[in-house]
């Protein structure tokens, strides 16, 4: 296992709520980065550290290896990056007392490392870096002076270990059926609500609604508008998403269930109460209202989805 720290004073606010990292492949005039090319290296179980306004802010776990990738919407951020990158799951925990490394610099300095530190000596930000490794001693003392232990954060968000295999297996067979294309093949993981549309999702929604159940480890990133019925932007879009519980993902995938723009459920009438009795779900409450939007993709949904 290894440790780096992520440098995010621009995407901070992005990354961090979207469980991701991301970054171009090259610089603009196709020149290598080594901040970039570290992306490929990361792996499950890795340690994240992430800088943003002096502080470091969270630490993660690192949950599926790079993938390529279509750019996030970054909104003002990112604007000169070339529009296909590389992408890595990482689950955050936000740090309740953000450490400020400039106050540590005794305790810091002699553990950067000579090439590619993120720190200057000041404890000031390395302008430039992104993504770069750190050593083990480095690692530990971080996480003492945040006041978490390893074993805490292993615990949280440790990467899904059974999964890991089957999907490395699968996007390894679908580069191959589609030309080595992995772009296309994070379209297709977004038929299955992972990867960048997961993350879209989550900047947007912040638990299933239904339930309230918030931790994203239970939750499906389901499509509004179903995947075989959108073109490849929608299929990404974080818009045409819900966080749901599995049990009401069946339901809203199926058209048993569906919304009003104001958040009413509305129940269809070839669903048989029971369930919604045995599952505790009320048929009267009322969801919370949806984005303008979303309010598009639920129109949809309520004219060709729902029974």
């Amino acid at each position: 296992m290894r440790s780096w720290w992520v440098n995010q004073n621009q995407t901070y606010g992005t990354e961090v709520p979207g469980g991701f990292l991301w970054s171009p492949k090259t610089k603009n005039n196709g020149a290598r980065n080594p901040f970039y090319d570290y992306m490929t290296q990361t792996e499950p179980g890795d340690l994240v550290f992430s800088f943003c306004d002096k502080y470091i802010k969270a630490v993660g776990t690192v949950q599926q290896p790079a993938v390529t990738s279509p750019k996030p919407d970054f909104q003002t951020a990112g604007s000169n990056w070339l529009d296909t990158g590389w992408f890595v799951e990482v689950e955050f925990i936000e740090i309740p007392r953000p450490i400020q490394p400039k106050h540590h610099m005794e305790l810091i300095r002699p553990l950067l490392a000579d090439k590619y530190a993120p720190l200057r000596a000041n404890g000031i930000g390395q302008q430039g870096v992104y993504l770069t490794q750190i050593s083990e001693e480095l690692s530990q003392l971080l996480l003492r002076l945040s006041g978490m232990t390893q074993d805490f954060i292993w615990h949280e968000l440790a990467p899904p270990v059974e999964d890991r295999e089957t999907e490395s297996v699968i996007e390894e067979a679908l580069a191959k059926t589609l030309s080595g294309d992995l772009e296309i093949v994070q379209l297709t993981k977004a038929r299955r609500g992972q990867g960048l549309f997961k993350a879209n999702v989550r900047l947007i929604e912040s638990k299933c609604r239904v339930t309230g159940v918030a931790e994203v480890r239970h939750l499906r990133a389901s499509h509004i508008k179903p995947w075989r019925n959108s073109n490849n932007e929608e299929k990404l879009d974080g818009s045409n998403g819900l966080l749901l519980s599995p049990h009401i993902d069946h339901l809203f995938d199926q058209g048993f269930i569906s919304f009003e723009d104001s958040g009413k459920l509305l129940v269809s009438k070839d669903l048989d109460t029971v369930v919604l009795e045995k599952w505790h779900v009320d048929p009267s409450q009322t969801v919370g209202s949806f984005s303008s939007s979303q309010s598009t993709f639920l129109d949809f949904h309520r004219e060709v989805v729902f029974r």
